[in-house]
């Protein structure tokens, strides 16, 4: 397990001087300095930049999403929007500013979000009549729209989403893509006639979160409730799923919301049901953001650089040909035929026939994530073959190059599903269940994963808080089923002693 972060920042300076010296070797053939299990928050600072993912900005918590880090956001919107449409859900796009009396509106939502609000409140230097907030999170100026739109049942379901940037002012220690002041998610704003519809819909779609962790990131988790103390202002349930990363803390990976009625009677936003009565909807709303991009980046990058599931990684395949001057033409020739075939076969390729050294260019792909370098020299020329090296394990493998567009997306697919185990292990070999205090305080101090039995009283969540650099993360689902309801405990709670509730999930968190 990795020792403590340090605060984050350091690399930043670094990376911009070394980026002016303009080196004749590409900078990743550097390579990392620290190491992941020495010092996980300045390897996380130090790779993000050395990457090309992140460019820090003169606004503290803001950042540069570079291409390659974009790329990765693109897909995981490709994904979730093949996702979502089948449901009936429809994309569409709210105003950034929200009039501060819409915000007031729900008072328990904006008691949770005031410390984070950005506000505008000058035009140039006319001061502007109402205060203007910067999107926070798009419930209060959403639901003032839905109440124009909704009049009967035959108007529901109302399911939209937006894709978009939201800003959260009030922390104190940003860290690219896990904590920042402005960052990118989708939002899903619905509206049901039931709240068993509603309820539903909530499982459905932290289900797919679920899912889109698995089959784009190849990172596993666990889904569950949050407790009072825990869940979104002014929601009567939040649902989560927790990923657990080698720093020995969690990340709440994304969140589905039961918001009850409570914004529906704010706004006043009701509908004729079918009997003609009047009846407030039922509403949900959930989200899923960039810090995704973050997770998948800690969970299975290592000491070499970043390690990219093929099925997000901005380049699939470098092909790398080892360039001799006898036979340069022939070998760039052959390597520019296997980078077309590939292309056409669907993959994403580069062909790196840049005046460097070999060694150089297998640090700088590895650096930055590709799964896949193929090396092309002499030899394999004569044999009309290629070396296949797989970039989390570096395993090598020689393949005919007639059969390297057939084998590679066989290769691939074990790389997916070989990550998505490492993942799996990583959260079962962290994972402890305590009985007590004692051991509760030694599991955080241990950088564990906490499965503790509790009263559900609210003095035994504080005392958590209190006394260790932990919390309770979420109430864990039954086998991970959300259709099951919490985990019950015969057991006592760990933390007084007293009958047991349910089984807690506690551990230290970003």
């Amino acid at each position: 397990m990795a020792k403590a972060e340090t605060k984050p920042g350091k690399e930043r300076e670094k990376g911009k001087e070394e980026r002016k010296e303009g080196n004749k070797e590409p900078e990743a053939a550097k390579g990392l300095s620290i190491k992941k299990d020495e010092e996980f928050g300045e390897w996380f600072s130090q790779l993000i930049i050395k990457a090309e993912l992140i460019e820090y900005t003169d606004v503290s918590g803001c950042y540069v999403f570079r291409p390659n880090s974009y790329f990765i956001w693109e897909q995981v919107q490709q994904y979730m929007n093949k996702r979502f449409q089948p449901l009936g859900v429809k994309n569409c796009y709210f105003p950034l500013f929200i009039p501060e009396h819409l915000l007031l509106k729900e008072q328990k939502h904006v008691e949770g979000f005031v410390p984070e609000v950005a506000w505008v409140t000058h035009s140039g230097k006319t001061p502007l009549k109402e205060r203007l907030a910067v999107r926070p999170t798009s419930e209060t100026i959403m639901y003032e729209t839905y109440k124009k739109w909704i009049r009967s049942h035959r108007d529901l379901p109302l399911l939209l989403n937006q894709w978009n940037n939201v800003v959260r002012w009030e922390f104190k220690n940003p860290v690219p893509f896990i904590r920042s002041r402005e960052f990118l998610w989708q939002e899903g704003h619905t509206a049901h006639a039931s709240r068993e519809d509603a309820l539903s819909e909530v499982f459905t779609i932290l289900n797919i979160y679920e899912d889109t962790y698995r089959e784009c990131y190849a990172v596993a988790g666990i889904k569950g409730q949050k407790t009072e103390a825990e869940k979104f202002p002014g929601a009567e349930m939040t649902t989560t799923f927790e990923v657990f990363v080698p720093s020995g803390k969690s990340l709440q990976g994304c969140t589905s919301h039961l918001l009850g009625q409570n914004f529906a009677k704010a706004f006043d936003i009701t509908f004729t049901d079918e009997k003609e009565q009047q009846q407030y909807i039922w509403q949900n709303s959930w989200g899923f953001s960039t810090r995704t991009i973050g997770a998948t980046i800690m969970m299975h990058s290592d000491d070499k650089g970043v390690v990219f599931t093929p099925r997000i990684a901005p380049t699939q395949v470098a092909i790398v040909p080892i360039l001799f001057e006898k036979v340069r033409d022939e070998i760039l020739k052959k390597a520019n035929e296997l980078k077309d075939e590939l292309k056409q076969a669907g993959l994403r390729v580069v062909l790196d026939d840049r005046n460097h050294t070999p060694g150089s260019k297998f640090y700088e792909w590895e650096l930055k994530g590709v799964p896949f370098r193929i090396e092309l020299g002499p030899r394999d020329l004569e044999k009309q073959e290629c070396v296949v090296v797989r970039r989390d394990t570096g395993k090598k493998e020689s393949l005919k190059l007639k059969d390297v567009k057939k084998r590679l997306p066989a290769l691939m697919e074990q790389m997916h599903q070989d990550l998505f185990a490492k993942s799996q292990e990583v959260q079962k070999k962290e994972s402890v269940h305590v009985k007590n205090f004692v051991d509760l305080k030694k599991g955080v101090e241990e950088r564990k994963l906490i499965f503790a039995d509790w009263c559900g009283h609210a003095e035994c969540e504080q005392r958590i808080t209190n006394e260790t650099p932990a919390k309770i993360l979420c109430l864990p689902f039954q086998d991970n089923d959300p259709a099951q309801g919490t985990t019950p405990t015969t057991g006592d709670c760990s933390v007084c002693g007293k009958k047991g509730l349910v089984v807690a999930l506690v551990a230290r968190s970003y």
